[in-house]
């Protein structure tokens, strides 16, 4: 990690997951599921999170998500089939603060959806994108 890094993330009201992120926990996560089943699990791990869906878009793979209660935030899964029973999930979450940080809170949101998406699906690993060219 470098200093920019380890500085931007004490500075920062978004998060945003990626294949080759410098935070494991924050890496692109792979499932052994269908993308319509991931789409429900997402939509039901976020519900029952106390998120409410805005939209949920099944042919662009897209479920986008608000707090019920407690501050201005969007959150943003994708949901893609890299092949046939293995999907990815990457999820983007920003919070609506004036401050330029929101002292970790999204990046604590993004963890914990992963974490209740491991447990409601198959989950086989994170950053396999080379294993599926």
């Amino acid at each position: 990690m470098s200093i920019r890094q380890f500085i931007g993330q004490f500075i920062n009201n978004h998060t945003e997951t990626a294949e080759s992120h410098y935070d494991e926990r924050l890496r692109t996560r792979y499932y052994k599921t269908s993308k319509d089943k991931a789409m429900h699990a997402v939509e039901f791990v976020l519900s029952s999170s106390g998120w409410k869906i805005k939209e949920a878009e099944t042919g662009r793979g897209e479920v986008i998500a608000e707090p019920q209660k407690g501050g201005q935030s969007l959150l943003v899964a994708t949901i893609v089939t890299v092949k046939p029973y293995r999907t990815a999930i990457d999820i983007s979450c920003s919070s609506g603060t004036s401050l330029p940080s929101d002292f970790g809170k999204s990046k604590k949101t993004v963890v914990a959806i992963y974490e209740k998406l491991d447990k409601e699906l198959p989950y086989l690993g994170t950053g396999m994108a080379d294993e599926f060219v």
